[in-house]
Parts: C-alpha cells; sequence; structure tokens
C-alpha cells in the first residue's frame, strides 16, 4: 500500500481519485489456502470459480495466479471461451449448462464439462454437431431448489444420460449438489445426507462444496472429488462470525478513494439527501468521490465503517450517485486530499462493509461499475 500521505493512482487516472486494486498474488495464495484445508491424500481436484468475470476481479488479471487450479468453473458458454481465449487449456464447468438448442453450436472446444438441470439439455446435446463431446454433471435441486432435478426425477435424468454416453453423443455422467446453508454449522450434514441417499449405488464422479462447506465442512467436502470454490478464492470470508484473515485468506481487491471536500456542519443540519444523518453536534464531514453509481451500496446506512487516512471513521447519511459523506472527528488531521479505503485494506474487510450494509461481499465484489479503474498490485 502506499503511504497515506501519498495516495496512489494507477497510470491514466487523472481527474477523479477512485480506483480499485486486484492482487493475483492473494488469489494464488487463497487458492494454496483452499487446497491445505483438504485432506493431503486423497485431496479432492479444485474447479477455481471464475464467473461474473472473476467476482469483479476481472479474469485476465487473476488467471495466471489460478495456475494450480484443476479446472475452471464459468456460469455461460462466453465465459467458457473467454477463458480459452486467455489461454487457459484444462476442464471448464459450465454452471448454466445449455441455455437453449442454440447455445448447442458452441461446444467447439475440448474439456468442456456442462451442469444439467433438466432433460430437456441431455436431448440438445444429443443432437449437437461438435466433435468434442462435453462431459455433463447432473445437478440435485437439493435443499436450495434454483435448478435441478428433484429426487423423484433424478435417476431418471441419470439413465437417460448414461444412455447417452453409451452411444458416444456426450461425455463422462457425474453428479453434483450446492448446499443451501453451507455458511450455517448445522447447514451440510442433511442435505448431504439427502444427496448421497439419492445417487447410491450410481456409478460417476461427484462434485459438492463451496467455499462455505469446505471450510466449514472439511470433511464432507473431502468425500467428494471435485469441489467448487469461488468467494474464498478472492479473499473474503463466506463466515458471518469469522473473518478472512482468521481463515488465512488474503484480500485480493481493495477500493481507494479521497477525500475531494469538507464541510464544516452546525449541529441540528442534515448531511446528504432527505438529511438522512442529523448532526448531534457542530462537526467536521468529509466529502469522499464514490458513489452508488460506482457500485458502492446506495442503502449503506450510517455508521458503515470506512478509513480516512488510516483512522477508521464512518459513513454519514445516504449514499449519493458520485460521493458521500463520512465523518472525520476521529480523523481532525484529515484535509482535502486525504486517502480513503473503503474496503479491502487498511483493516477494514469487504465482508465488513458488506454486512454493515446488509448485503453480502460477492456483491460488492462484482458490483463495482465500469467507471472504477483498475490497478494491479505492484504497479506504480
Amino acid at each position: 500500500m502506499p503511504p497515506v500521505n501519498a495516495p496512489y493512482r494507477p497510470e491514466g487516472l487523472l481527474a477523479r481519485p477512485l480506483y480499485a486494486r486486484v492482487d493475483a498474488g492473494a488469489v494464488a495464495h487463497n487458492l494454496a489456502r483452499l487446497r491445505a484445508a483438504l485432506p493431503a491424500a486423497g485431496a479432492p481436484r479444485l474447479w477455481a470459480t471464475v464467473k461474473a468475470d472473476a467476482y469483479g476481479h476481472g479474469l485476465a488479471r487473476v488467471l495466471p495466479a489460478l495456475r494450480e487450479a484443476d479446472g475452471l468453473a464459468v456460469l455461460h458458454l462466453d465465459e467458457a471461451r473467454a477463458c480459452r481465449r486467455l489461454g487457459w487449456e484444462g476442464p471448464i464447468l459450465v454452471y448454466g449448462g445449455l441455455y437453449s438448442q442454440a447455445d448447442k453450436l458452441l461446444l467447439d472446444s475440448p474439456h468442456l464439462h456442462l451442469v444439467i438441470t433438466h432433460a430437456a439439455q441431455l436431448q440438445w446435446l444429443a443432437q449437437a454437431p461438435a466433435a468434442e463431446r462435453p462431459a455433463v454433471w447432473l445437478r440435485f435441486a437439493g435443499d436450495i431448489h434454483h435448478t435441478g432435478f428433484c429426487a423423484d426425477d433424478y435417476r431418471a435424468a441419470f439413465a437417460l444420460a448414461r444412455e447417452l454416453s453409451g452411444r458416444g453423443l456426450i461425455g463422462e455422467v457425474g453428479h453434483l449438489n450446492h448446499y443451501a446453508r453451507a455458511d450455517e454449522a448445522d447447514g451440510v450434514a442433511q442435505a448431504d445426507a439427502r444427496f448421497r441417499d439419492v445417487i447410491a449405488g450410481l456409478p460417476g464422479p461427484v462434485s459438492t462444496s463451496n467455499s462455505a462447506a469446505m471450510l466449514g465442512h472439511a470433511a464432507r467436502a473431502a468425500a467428494t472429488q471435485w469441489v467448487r470454490p469461488g468467494l474464498a478464492l478472492y479473499g473474503a470470508s463466506p463466515f458471518a462470525e469469522c473473518s478472512a484473515a482468521g481463515l488465512g485468506l488474503l484480500p485480493a481487491m481493495s477500493l481507494h478513494s479521497q477525500v475531494v471536500g469538507i464541510q464544516r456542519v452546525r449541529a441540528g443540519a442534515g448531511v446528504g439527501y432527505s438529511a438522512a444523518f442529523i448532526a448531534p453536534t457542530a462537526m467536521d464531514v468529509g466529502i469522499v468521490t464514490c458513489g452508488y453509481a460506482d457500485g458502492y451500496p446506495r442503502h449503506a446506512p450510517t455508521g458503515t465503517p470506512v478509513v480516512v487516512a488510516g483512522a477508521r471513521t464512518r459513513l454519514l447519511g445516504r449514499v449519493s450517485m458520485d460521493m458521500m459523506a463520512v465523518d472525520l472527528g476521529p480523523v481532525p488531521q484529515a484535509a482535502i486530499g486525504a486517502p480513503v479505503t473503503l474496503w479491502g485494506a487498511d483493516g477494514l474487510p469487504v465482508e465488513e462493509v458488506a454486512l454493515a450494509a446488509g448485503t453480502i461481499a460477492a456483491q460488492l465484489l462484482t458490483g463495482l461499475s465500469a467507471r472504477v479503474p483498475v490497478a494491479l498490485a505492484g504497479a506504480r
């Protein structure tokens, strides 16, 4: 990090001192940490989830840090193609499978694995002209009930998939589950037992376990062939009660700005739209250039933590499109140009900001707008 009296500006940022910083080295560290959470012998293979442009970090920026992953996991086939364009030659899991019959024309890459959630997708694959036949993973609807086969339909879907595999129309057939409450202490055991009962006696590899399941239910994660971490790769904790630092994770994104104005506000005066904050006494208020058009949550309330010139303080009032107000009481030395950390550095984890705003870290990380410049850690 730059010293607090010398805020870092990424190259090309001339007018507005707001930028995000991405540390690919932190992603590599977190991947190794997640590997270490698995047993040394017979450990599952690992899909590194890079959907949503690597959780907002930029696929091109972090892909070199994921070279030790066994495969990548994306949402749709266009994302898979982006991975190939960037040089990834290994397996790619496509969570969305095929969205329409036309998607079968996009199956032009080897080592694709498609998550299958309804029987029509299998019929589309049977008609696909691709020379490369993808492996498929049947998704169990489980306890989340977003997509996938219910218990009553699962075995019929498996029989169809095996028949297509036997005819050479698709590759290997596996089984996939996603837990609805993996971040809770009692959130996996019953759901996993139900899944195992549904697939009992069926051949094929098994994939379970996102970041929360890997770190909070390691024994269950170990009893699978593929795990699928996402959020923890980027240095955010999936647990409300445990910090990323406590899990040995490093933040891969930080968000930085500056104080661009200072207002002396009298007692009883309102700050921001709708006077959402009323000054209890005369106070100095710093104006920071970052707002909801940059991806900072508009609904973040007064009290959401912010760091100004290395000191922790708080957001005041309502976040506007381009700026926010912060309390300079704890930072009396702050002047215009003072550096501001909004999350991810200076002891302010993104999940703490998300909790204060009533959301989750993944929404903040993926929600930065295109107008926020991004610098790579180590660049000067």
